[in-house]
């Protein structure tokens, strides 16, 4: 059967992306709608360009509470995130999520294989992915974010911010990365058995490999109910510059998989979620959980057509 007149899955496919931003998402944005005027000719595609941060979440969430739309970020990690948290804004939706790379790591989609997007548009195919669920403070203060690949502190963020202070390409980016280790600071937390620990870096992750270069893991499947979690108590500059080392070389092995990891930090602290750069408040409780198979995203089906997105319960 030509895939032009196969049943359109999707009502409508929505593409958002940054209109200011330097890898031109506009041009790719428009390159993927003709491809898919052409393909799925049935299907509208529209481009919505976001005009300042937190905007992509909103228009994700209008979109998700009508219909079965297919939700495009054309972005980066960041970008995409936004997209996601707008999607899980929405009680019970219909609407299915993808990304279409155009940031700087792109970890989703680099450990994400899938067809090319346009083909697995084309497909229409559905499977559910985990996402993580952070939950800081309690009660009415309690303030809930997902991310869609990782979660870090410490090393994490120094990192990224070092890449964004420094020039772009591989070189570059990997000196950059390397002057951070200077400025690193430790940070303490208290788990919830009253523990104290002291870490350089802490990463709860949904994927085997972030910051564009590192491998943290040997595991990571991304639908059964489990984060890794890689834990780098406090050391001297050089072991961390030979962890960091060992993850751009041959990985960082086999880790620790929870469903849930909870603790409070003793000070403000960096925190860097899928690409974005925030701050967790002092002695606030904080709770991560796997949100299992949230999301629905485009990739081999794994339940029947049509079930609904629910948040979940955990």
């Amino acid at each position: 059967m030509d895939a032009s007149s196969s049943p359109a899955r999707f009502d409508r496919i929505l593409l958002i992306y940054n209109p200011v931003s330097s890898r031109n998402p506009a041009q790719l944005a428009e390159r993927l709608r003709g491809q898919v005027t052409r393909r799925v000719p049935d299907v509208p595609v529209r481009l919505q360009p976001s005009e300042l941060p937190g905007h992509a979440r909103e228009l994700a969430r209008a979109a998700a509470a009508v219909g079965r739309p297919l939700i495009v970020s054309v972005s980066g990690d960041g970008g995409y995130n936004e997209v996601v948290n707008g999607v899980m804004d929405v009680e019970q939706t219909e609407a299915v999520s993808a990304v279409l790379a155009s940031g700087n790591a792109n970890d989703h989609h680099r450990s994400a294989p899938r067809p090319p997007l346009i083909e697995a548009i084309v497909r229409g195919e559905v499977r559910r992915i985990d996402l993580l669920r952070l939950t800081q403070g309690e009660g009415g203060a309690a303030w809930t974010h997902y991310a869609h690949s990782y979660i870090g502190l410490g090393l994490t963020p120094a990192m990224a911010m070092g890449i964004e202070e420094g020039n772009k390409g591989a070189l570059k980016e990997l000196v950059s990365v390397t002057r951070t280790l200077r400025r690193l600071q430790p940070f303490e937390i208290i788990r919830d058995d009253g523990a104290r620990a002291v870490f350089d870096s802490l990463i709860l992750a949904n994927v085997p490999a972030i910051a564009k270069y590192g491998r943290i893991s040997e595991t990571g499947d991304p639908d059964d109910g489990l984060f890794e979690v890689i834990m780098s108590p406090r050391a001297s500059k050089w072991r961390m510059a030979l962890m960091t080392l060992r993850a751009v070389t041959v990985g960082l092995g086999i880790q620790l998989r929870v469903s849930r990891y909870s603790f409070r930090t003793l000070e403000s602290v960096p925190l860097q979620m899928d690409g974005e750069v925030m701050t967790l408040k002092a002695r606030t409780p904080v709770v991560v959980v796997s949100a299992h198979r949230a999301l629905a995203t485009l990739g081999r089906r794994t339940e029947p057509e049509g079930s609904p997105t629910r948040r979940e319960n955990v």
